[in-house]
């Protein structure tokens, strides 16, 4: 499951990437995995400093800039 996890965090980045932000919903359509696995994955990432998730409960997505990775 880790390894899974670990494969739709990275398809989650090239979606991130080529759509700029979007809503967690957007999101999940646009990667086309089960939900769940998304959302462990964007957990994954999350806690790695990777991505910002704002605005509960309609949340937003977008990948941290490479500037604000290095202050992390």
């Amino acid at each position: 499951m880790i390894t899974k996890i670990g494969i739709v965090a990275g398809e989650i980045w090239h979606y991130l990437e080529g759509h700029g932000d979007t809503s967690l919903e957007a999101l999940i359509k646009g990667v086309d995995k089960p939900r769940d696995v998304v959302l462990m994955s964007l957990g994954w990432l999350a806690r790695e400093g990777h991505i910002i998730l704002e605005g509960a409960p309609n949340y937003s997505v977008s990948l941290r800039k490479k500037e604000e990775l290095e202050g992390v």
